[in-house]
């Protein structure tokens, strides 16, 4: 009997979850990028698209596609994405010997131009770890404070750092952190860090078992990224921080003052778990941009004579 496209789907965003481990934020925007796409193709080809119907789309119709979604103000980073989520897709197939099209595969990505990372200040960074320590409740201030030193300080991915469970205090001087991918990499950890660890997980009033996640939230539940996001969003009012003054943003700052006090390229590169060594470079680019702006500034040549 024949399978609908909806049961492939399920399947193989069944299949991602199992076998690569992939997260329920990529599930979510995989699924959503492919039923947008199984949804086109019921409109395009005038009925729900069959397994045969399937391994007859040609490039073209892949581009109709791309084009509608432009249409709907889908920017090239978002293309990118669900062409990636239709690809994914179709390789399953032919990895299941359901069917094999090329036409997936024919169709170009669009460049997406790399925006460059937005760090906090050295100072910056410190001011938001002191003041997101000065909370009405001690423990809640003290996990604060212990998380964004945490992120700052070891180059945390925000999912990370709320993975890590009681059992991992007293925090070892390395950790060893399972990032994208699946991707292992050992993470040194500060005498600072994890002395905030320390006194924030002494301070926890709810009981758990050594599995049990160690950042909560007020009501002992497990703090979401969200709330990581609340908390920069109220460093941002407090002490004037922009728009990118984010959870990740610490991660960007970690990264950037290491390259600007000496760190080498390819350290870095193995602290942040890139795969490749083109995603960390991004980092040096910052302060080429700073450095152009003094430049155009200061130097006689730059654009202050332009302006005369």
């Amino acid at each position: 009997m024949a399978r609908s496209a909806e049961d492939l789907k399920k399947a193989w965003l069944a299949s991602l979850a199992h076998e690569r481990r992939a997260s329920p934020h990529t599930l979510r925007a995989y699924g959503d990028d492919l039923a947008r796409f199984l949804a086109f193709l019921h409109g395009h080809l005038g009925g729900a698209p069959t397994t045969r119907a399937l391994a007859r789309l040609s490039p073209a119709d892949i581009r109709a596609f791309v084009t509608v979604r432009r249409s709907e103000g889908l920017g090239p980073k978002g293309v990118q994405r669900a062409l990636a989520a239709v690809r994914g897709f179709f390789r399953y197939l032919a990895r299941e010997d359901i069917l094999d099209s090329p036409a997936a595969r024919a169709v170009r990505t669009p460049r997406v131009r790399r925006g460059l990372p937005r760090p906090l200040s050295e100072n910056d960074a410190v001011r938001a770890i002191d003041v997101a320590g000065e909370h009405d409740i001690e423990w809640l201030g003290a996990r604060d404070a212990a998380l964004l030193t945490l992120l700052y300080g070891a180059g945390l991915r925000i999912s990370e750092a709320l993975s890590l469970r009681r059992r991992d205090v007293p925090l070892p001087p390395s950790l060893t952190i399972l990032g994208k991918g699946n991707k292992e990499r050992v993470v040194p950890v500060l005498a600072q860090v994890r002395d905030a660890i320390a006194a924030y997980a002494a301070l926890i009033p709810f009981a758990g078992a050594k599995d049990a996640p160690l950042f909560l939230s007020r009501r002992g539940k497990p703090m979401s990224p969200r709330e990581a996001q609340l908390l920069m969003q109220r460093l941002r009012g407090a002490l004037g921080l922009g728009e990118r003054a984010t959870p990740h943003a610490m991660r960007h700052s970690f990264a950037t003052h290491l390259l600007a006090n000496g760190g080498d390229l390819r350290s870095v590169q193995e602290l942040l778990g890139h795969a490749s060594l083109s995603t960390t470079q991004t980092y040096t680019a910052i302060d080429t941009s700073k450095l152009m702006e003094v430049y155009e500034k200061a130097h006689p040549h730059g654009a202050r004579s332009r302006e005369v």
